[in-house]
């Protein structure tokens, strides 16, 4: 498990030009423990630049960030992409295994056991091209677990599949998330994904300012066809709803 802390973070591209872009504004949020938070937004609001600046592909311009462990050592980090980034001539297992540290036994093992939770055990000999795309995704999940990450982060990991298939990933994804509770940090532009994986939905607004900061408690595992989740759906895209029609008035609207 990791804990996140982030305070007053800003950050502008181009900074000190005439075509500077503050994406971020100010942003402070705490995430630790046994949790999955989702952060949702319209596009442009900076959930990607977020995501790179507490992974560290990213420098931030201004305020504090921090990501231990509970130790209070650097926190080890998994990523699952938008697209899976496989390596094309390496298996299934081999790409799994291609972000070990080592590939021992208990490695092997490991890797093995979290195939098989994405029910791939079968085709870790497979090749990319072999897979479909939803099961090419299964396996960049499963590798990401593996590493055993204090903090795991996820791009918009379904974005890119049919609906039926991401329906079946959310499902799997939450099983396994059930098993390992490692912190998730999500970012995703869908209310669905959001309300049925998070236990916290933290709203960016255009701007790069938090909106709000939603908490989830229904009982797991969730399904979109549950009323309850299908209820707290409504009310998050209509608080959505309101935050666009604030940026695009000024005001509330009545």
């Amino acid at each position: 498990m990791a804990v996140l802390t982030v305070n007053n973070l800003c950050k502008t591209f181009g900074a000190g030009t005439a075509r500077a872009n503050r994406v971020l504004d100010h942003i402070s949020f705490d995430v630790r423990g046994q949790v999955f938070v989702s952060i949702v937004g319209p596009s442009g609001c900076g959930k990607s630049t977020l995501l790179n600046i507490i992974s560290g592909v990213e420098d931030h311009t201004s305020g504090e960030i921090s990501v231990t462990s509970d130790s209070g050592a650097p926190a080890r980090m998994g990523y699952v992409f938008q697209d899976p980034r496989l390596l094309p001539w390496r298996t299934v297992q081999k790409n799994m295994l291609y972000v070990q540290d080592s590939t021992d036994d208990a490695t092997t093992k490991r890797v093995e056991r979290y195939l098989d939770m994405v029910g791939l055990a079968e085709h870790s000999d497979y090749f990319p091209v072999q897979l479909s795309g939803g099961m090419q995704q299964r396996v960049g999940i499963a590798r990401a677990f593996a590493v055993e990450p204090d903090l795991l982060i996820m791009d918009e990991p379904f974005s890119h599949l049919d609906a039926i298939t991401a329906r079946g990933l959310r499902a799997e994804l939450q099983e396994i998330w059930a098993q390992s509770r490692k912190t998730v940090v999500f970012v995703t532009h869908d209310v669905v994904e959001a309300v049925e994986l998070s236990d916290r939905i933290i709203v960016l607004q255009p701007g790069g300012r938090i909106y709000e900061d939603i908490t989830i408690d229904l009982p797991r595992p969730r399904r979109q066809s549950d009323a309850a989740v299908a209820m707290l759906q409504a009310d998050v895209l209509a608080r959505l709803e309101q935050m666009r029609a604030t940026a695009m008035t000024g005001s509330p609207s009545e």
